[in-house]
């Protein structure tokens, strides 16, 4: 750098310093830089607003879609087991209980004597009507001889025509005799069987009414059978689930005793009329209960198993 000296003797710079050249040098260079890079790319642009009607519909879908990816929704109801078939047990004949031969709470199988009446005048009656028929067997022998005789005598003309037919009717009436001497004898002995009370069906004694000594009436319940080895389980579903209910389709239920447990029937019966009072239908259950652990009147909370989804569309 070159200093002048002036008249005045001060002293004066003839060029600028070289340190801001070098500063503006390594602007230049920067500015030089940034120019060669790639801008950055602009935000992306938002998309435009929805209607609000079709807002909705769009929403609408998301919620169905969503729905239809959940998995099946179990049907559930509560319901009562019964026995299918119960049977009164009711004495044919009058009589008086000479002996019990079941309690209540007995398991059963058809045929099985469950009690039985005095027989003692009953076997007096069959006595007196043997002897009845063994009369009229007598009467009725004598009535055909004495027809044969007059047919021979009718033949040679050697009767009348009068005394021939009262011979006929005389054997008719002594067969008609005979006959209903034999039905009487057949009675007697019906209700000598019918003094024997037996279960009408497999099942256990769910009600005994009677007692030793007791005169049964006509029309008396003596006992009450109930069938066991499959129970019916009736509840009821919302109409919404109509579709869902079919025939073979299988249930699975619980009850209180025990715990855990599931136990796996069928539907037997879909109700075709829906109450108008609480827009449901009947179903109807069937379980096989071979073991007897399942009992009429339990309580149970029944399941349809792979039910679909009440919600989805």
């Amino acid at each position: 750098m070159t200093i002048s000296q002036n008249p005045s003797g001060a002293r004066r710079r003839l060029f600028p310093p070289a340190r801001p050249a070098l500063g503006a040098f390594l602007a230049f260079a920067l500015f030089a830089a940034a120019c060669g890079k790639e801008a950055p790319p602009p935000p992306p642009a938002e998309p435009p607003k929805l209607p609000d009607d079709v807002a909705a519909v769009a929403i609408d879908l998301e919620k169905a879609a969503a729905v239809a990816k959940q998995p099946p929704a179990a049907i559930t109801a509560t319901g009562e087991l019964v026995s299918p078939r119960r049977s009164d047990l009711v004495a044919r004949w009058p009589g008086r209980v000479e002996a019990i031969l079941a309690e209540e709470g007995q398991n059963v199988r058809r045929g099985q004597p469950l009690l039985r009446l005095e027989t003692d005048y009953l076997k007096l009656n069959v006595a007196r009507a043997e002897a009845d028929l063994e009369r009229a067997k007598a009467s009725s022998v004598v009535a055909d001889q004495d027809l044969g005789r007059k047919q021979q005598l009718w033949d040679r003309k050697s009767i009348p025509q009068a005394s021939f037919d009262r011979s006929q009717a005389s054997a008719a009436e002594a067969k008609a005799g005979l006959a209903a001497a034999q039905a009487g004898l057949d009675l007697i002995r019906r209700q000598v069987t019918d003094a024997t009370l037996v279960a009408p069906i497999d099942g256990v004694v769910a009600e005994r009414r009677v007692d030793v000594g007791e005169r049964l009436s006509d029309g008396t319940v003596a006992f009450v059978i109930a069938e066991m080895d499959v129970l019916r389980l009736r509840f009821s579903l919302p109409e919404r689930n109509l579709r869902d209910a079919v025939r073979g389709a299988a249930v699975k239920a619980t009850v209180d005793p025990y715990p855990g447990e599931t136990f796996t029937g069928e539907i037997v019966m879909v109700g075709q009329v829906i109450d108008p009072a609480t827009r449901t239908f009947a179903v109807e259950a069937v379980f096989k209960n071979q073991d007897r652990r399942l009992r009429p009147g339990l309580f149970a909370r029944v399941e349809l198993a792979n039910a679909p989804a009440a919600a989805a569309p």
